[in-house]
């Protein structure tokens, strides 16, 4: 499986960004967000499973990140709201075969990534 991000930007704190990952080559279970700042380790950002729908945020994005999907352009979106400056990272998508969770240790296919970057 092939996973393109994009929407990724500069933003004032506040505001809000929608990221897209645009998912090709393969069938999925789930697809993931995760992100990763300088210096920090991997965090976990939201996940979807494909067929049900179900959706899981990591704590500090719950009731700021909303998971969506459209099946037909096998794209993901993650709606960020009331950014903070502790949102600036690089986002990636990443996509598993099978109904992962939020460890992250599921995904084998991973995006670019996309830089978010929040001024306060």
């Amino acid at each position: 499986v092939q996973l393109q991000a994009s929407g990724g930007g500069l933003v004032q704190a506040g505001g809000s960004l929608r990221l897209s990952c645009v998912a090709s080559g393969g069938t999925f279970g789930s697809v993931g967000w995760f992100r990763q700042a300088p210096g920090k380790e991997r965090e976990f950002v939201g996940l979807v499973w494909w067929l049900s729908g179900s959706t899981w945020y990591g704590d500090a994005v719950k009731g700021r990140a909303d998971l969506s999907r459209d099946e037909l352009k096998n794209t993901v979106y993650l709606q960020m709201n009331s950014l903070k400056p502790e949102d600036t990272a690089v986002y990636y998508c990443a996509a598993s075969s099978r109904l992962a969770t939020e460890t992250g240790n599921e995904f084998d296919s991973w995006g670019q990534g996309t830089q978010v970057t929040v001024s306060s």
